[in-house]
């Protein structure tokens, strides 16, 4: 019979580890090479990875975190199922509108279903049928589970992989000042998500995108390695790029009448700028598009910046550039368009900066050729005004006027007011206090919780390896003995641990006989925040080596060292989590 085992200490020897010397040839990022290396996922297909034991562990640190703050909000946990009846996708509209991220089943009696990608219309229909009256209000649900989106370029690991493992929360309100409330609370614990895992994070302004409602933040993990760009401001102005308010400074190109100008070999707004001896700004660019009836649109903004597709379908709602083959059977002329003597049926949208200039340079819809001096009101119109530019760092701030800084991020939250986007749509009322039947206003607030833990790499690590923060580290002590089997070192290594975890940490033994590098290379690797070196050249001083992952730092202590600690928990108490555990390792030292 296998005697018992202590849950807080591990043994290198029992742990399915198996670490690589090498980078994968087919990781992208260094979040996924360090993963794979360290033994933690393995990849089975684009997109698709199995989370090792250690890997695990750290995932389920992360679930705890965001499960301990959600409790303390008040909100309830349940699961829903994976696999969704297609009825209710179409009833909420999103079955043909969600694209082909959404993977579309069969089941054996051809009724169809998809892989949940996201829970709003299931949470609507089932609470629908379950709150009923406004005494049932607010309530906010929410639940840790694996989502799947058919991603057509799965890349950067975990960061965009297709199947995932997230934490959604629909709330289900009264009013919308009840919404606001329940936003509040979440927008609070997301912060101390963040906080516990120890990111570096700014909450954006951000695009709701498929999800819908008519307010969203995203919380953004800073990091190089980011597909997200946003700017943001001292003053705490901060927004994806996607959705950053901009106020460019167009010039205005000196021209007292409308003037055809043979450009030839010019096509590019950079091109037409040298030709014409003027800055960028003095010129405007075009940008082509269809809108969701299938209108066709061409966009203008000042020269120096490009039209932003998530603002431009704000003002042409379902907005779509357009191909190259769809412009020529639309008769516009790439490199050369421009709002004067566009084709019958054209709509022309500007950036609302180009109202103050009266008279543009433009595409003359003619290869070769551009106007200028073409005057705005006279020599054409324009249809549709709105802020269309993609913000650039340096741009005046919108709050407070200084120049926006930049930075790059990884989306690893988001939430949402979402509104009467999805009761309305799926009759999903309550009996409200005036005796009337009204739909939920609703919000939704999801955490990419295998998407954390790889900005948490992203963050967290340098040339030897990864360095986990406390909480969710796999351990948080790893002992390091370097001779095993003994009867000098191997047994003070034994104790150490036993009396480590007394403490309240998870402790890690090293008990392979494995060369000392082996060990230290792995330990760095694997990114164990605290090691504890035990030789026979330190204890014949009394002393074993201390070091602190993140920083290097090395020290050696008296094997009585432990005494501070043990009077440190005396005094705070069991350091379980939080700030307490860092400051313990702290008193390591």
């Amino acid at each position: 019979m296998n005697k018992t085992v202590n849950p807080n200490i591990l043994r290198m020897t029992n742990i399915y580890a198996p670490t690589l010397k090498e980078d994968p040839s087919d990781a992208d990022i260094t979040s996924a090479k360090l993963l794979v290396r360290a033994g933690m996922i393995r990849k089975e297909a684009g997109g698709l990875y199995s989370f090792l034991p250690l890997g695990l562990r750290v995932l389920h640190k992360i679930e705890n975190i965001v499960r301990e703050e959600m409790d303390a909000t008040g909100a309830q946990e349940l699961l829903l199922p994976f696999l969704q009846r297609a009825e209710l996708w179409k009833e909420s509209g999103r079955w043909n509108d969600y694209g082909p991220e959404l993977l579309r089943v069969l089941d054996r009696h051809q009724n169809e279903f998809c892989l949940s990608p996201t829970h709003e219309e299931i949470i609507t229909n089932l609470m629908k049928n379950e709150l009923r009256s406004y005494k049932d209000l607010p309530k906010n649900f929410y639940q840790i589970q694996i989502k799947f989106r058919d991603e057509i370029r799965p890349r950067f690991g975990l960061l965009r992989s297709r199947e995932f493992m997230m934490k959604d929360a629909y709330s289900f309100n009264a009013t919308a000042e009840s919404v606001d409330e329940t936003y509040a609370d979440m927008r609070d614990a997301y912060c101390k998500m963040c906080e516990r895992m120890g990111m570096e994070y700014r909450i954006v302004q951000a695009d709701p995108g498929q999800i819908g409602g008519n307010a969203t933040e995203e919380f953004m993990a800073l990091a190089e390695t980011g597909e997200a760009e946003l700017v943001y401001c001292d003053c705490g102005y901060a927004a994806d790029v996607e959705v950053g308010e901009c106020s460019p400074s167009p010039e205005q190109y000196p021209a007292d009448e409308l003037k055809k100008v043979a450009t030839p070999g010019v096509h590019t707004i950079a091109e037409l700028a040298e030709f014409l001896g003027c800055s960028e700004a003095a010129t405007a660019k075009a940008f082509s598009g269809k809108d969701a009836e299938g209108n066709v649109w061409v966009l203008f903004v000042p020269g120096n910046y490009e039209v932003n597709e998530c603002k431009a379908a704000r003002v042409v709602p379902g907005f779509e550039p357009l191909t190259d083959e769809d412009m020529e059977k639309s008769g516009l002329v790439k490199g050369s368009m421009g709002p004067v003597g566009l084709p019958a049926g054209v709509r022309v949208a500007a950036d609302e900066s180009l109202r103050s200039i009266e008279r543009w340079v433009v595409g003359a819809n003619d290869d070769g050729y551009h106007f200028v001096g073409a005057k705005l009101g006279e020599d054409f119109q324009v249809d549709a005004w709105g802020d269309i530019c993609t913000v650039h760092v340096g741009d005046a701030c919108p709050v407070c006027g200084k120049p926006l800084s930049g930075a790059r991020g990884i989306e690893v939250a988001q939430i949402f007011k979402l509104g009467e986007k999805y009761s309305r749509q799926m009759n999903a009322t309550y009996m409200a206090e005036d005796g009337t039947e009204k739909p939920f206003v609703m919000g939704c607030y999801g955490v990419g919780v295998s998407r954390c833990m790889a900005a948490i790499v992203e963050q967290c690590n340098d040339e030897h390896g990864m360095f986990w923060p406390a909480n969710v580290a796999p351990a948080h002590v790893c002992i390091i003995p370097l001779t095993v089997g003994d009867e000098e070192v191997y047994p003070v290594a034994e104790k150490l641990a036993e009396e480590l975890s007394a403490l309240g940490l998870e402790v890690v033994i090293d008990d392979r006989k494995e060369r000392a590098g082996v060990k230290f290379a792995d330990a760095d690797l694997i990114g164990w925040p605290l090691q504890v070196v035990v030789g026979k050249r330190g204890l014949a001083e009394g002393t074993i080596e201390l070091k602190r992952r993140k920083t290097g730092e090395k020290v050696s202590v008296s094997l009585d060292a432990l005494k501070g600690a043990r009077k440190f928990v005396q005094e705070y108490g069991r350091p379980e989590s939080g700030e307490r555990l860092t400051e313990f390792i702290k008193q390591l030292f």
